[in-house]
């Protein structure tokens, strides 16, 4: 059964590391953008929120909520260009998957999923976005991995 306190290992300051792939949209020359992102307890300890900012001008700054259910975990995703999502998420073994399958607030035109793991200290993920587009398998979309600052 899953409980909201399952997701203390997030809770801190991180530094995010994002690369984009040689020929991706936003894939720019010189250094990898600087972003961070803050994951913190709400409302009492009932939510764990998620502040991030990166940048970059094609990455939008962002804050998700996460709640759990019964037996499972959602991700409830806004950004700074008006996009609202839902995600379905697990946290098991170190290794924590987001996957978006289904239209929620926004259109359906893509799926979309991460998938990190944790590093055995907990100060460290390594992950990536992938997207697949109606009709096709996941492929790669973005690398995003983060490294615990406090």
């Amino acid at each position: 059964m899953a409980g909201i306190s399952d997701l203390r290992a997030f809770v801190g300051e991180w530094t995010v590391e994002v690369r984009f792939p040689e020929g991706h949209p936003a894939n720019v020359d010189g250094p990898t953008p600087e972003a961070r992102s803050v994951f913190e307890w709400t409302l009492g300890g009932a939510y764990l929120t998620q502040r991030s900012e990166i940048d970059h001008p094609d990455a939008p700054n962002s804050m998700s909520v996460y709640s759990a259910t019964s037996d499972a975990f959602i991700q409830h995703y806004f950004d700074s260009r008006g996009v609202t999502r839902v995600y379905a998420m697990t946290f098991t073994g170190g290794v924590w998957t987001l996957l978006r399958e289904a239209a929620d607030f926004s259109p359906l035109n893509f799926r979309q999923r991460y998938v990190g793991t944790f590093s055995d200290d907990g100060n460290r993920i390594d992950g990536a976005w992938e997207m697949a587009k109606p009709g096709a398998d996941y492929a790669l979309d973005f690398h995003m991995n983060y490294i615990r600052a406090r």
